[in-house]
């Protein structure tokens, strides 16, 4: 097992309790909103580490140029994007598409990096993954009605814009690889991609674009549920993924990274006190054995 895969994972749990403690505030402020006041808290945070250990010192115009851009796809594009899905389909099925990105990345890594599987790891991506996605399709009771689980708005908008973000997921993982793997400080890395995301949010803003104004005023609360998960998800949990792309490939990186949706259950289990599906249980047993033939490869 090498640390990489547990920083993938580490990951995973991050984003899965963002995607919980993003519900709230996102629907008060809107998918734009939303995501623009996390991604201004999570930069400032990160570039206050970055000023303090001076990590900012070492300039490479054409590394920065290329974080930069996976920032402006990978978040501006793809956090937006599955925010909006979040929005309209709620965690559990938003998560099923957004899970894609895994394939996504895989297809990526092996088509552009030259990246590939040992069969055991491909046995275990396959199990990951179908075990991801028959626990997101499988795992809610039929009389589930919790907001959770509401449509609001078009459904095929939805599942669109979760793929669209899936797909800018892969994408910006791609774009960072080449330059993670010259040994790039993650921390300055994120504060980087961050940082551009938000000025293009503040651009989109500034340009009189409707959707990106606030459905609804910031209140304390909704900002600090907004800071908290910045922190969690984008902080630590987008830190970890560069972390673990030094030396991970795209597509083992990614495939365990999208277990996520497998830890938003217990969290939903928590929360609501009630167990999950029969589906959910086969699906993450399954999600179990992969994750492990991925790890002991």
């Amino acid at each position: 097992m090498a640390p990489y895969d547990l920083f993938a994972l580490g990951a995973a749990a991050c984003w899965a309790l963002g995607s919980v403690m993003s519900v709230t505030p996102s629907r008060h402020l809107g998918a734009f909103a939303f995501t623009r006041w996390r991604m201004l808290m999570v930069a400032v945070m990160l570039w206050t580490v970055v000023v303090a250990a001076g990590k900012w010192q070492s300039f490479d115009g054409h590394a920065w140029g290329l974080m930069a851009l996976s920032g402006l796809v990978g978040i501006f594009l793809g956090d937006t994007a599955l925010f909006s899905a979040i929005n309209r389909l709620g965690p559990r099925r938003a998560g099923v598409l957004f899970a894609t990105h895994a394939a996504f990345s895989a297809a990526l890594g092996m088509l552009v990096l030259g990246e590939r599987m040992s069969a055991q790891a491909f046995a275990g991506a396959v199990l990951t993954l179908g075990g991801v996605m028959c626990a997101m399709l499988l795992g809610r009771h039929k009389d589930e009605t919790h907001a959770w689980e509401a449509d609001r708005g078009d459904v095929r908008t939805g599942v669109m814009l979760a793929l669209v973000a899936a797909l800018c997921q892969a994408l910006g993982s791609l774009i960072a690889k080449p330059v993670m793997a010259t040994q790039f400080d993650p921390v300055l890395a994120s504060a980087l991609r961050v940082t551009v995301a938000t000025l293009a949010q503040f651009a989109l803003l500034a340009a009189g674009f409707k959707a990106a104004r606030a459905q609804n005023p910031p209140t304390v609360r909704v900002l600090l549920q907004t800071g908290l998960n910045g922190l969690v998800a984008m902080g630590i949990g987008m830190t970890l993924v560069l972390w673990a792309l030094e030396k991970g490939d795209v597509g083992m990186v990614a495939i365990l990274s999208s277990v996520s949706p497998i830890l938003v259950l217990p969290l939903l289990w928590f929360k609501f006190k009630r167990a999950p599906a029969l589906g959910a249980w086969v699906g993450s047993a399954l999600t179990v054995l992969g994750t492990a033939l991925i790890l002991w490869r």
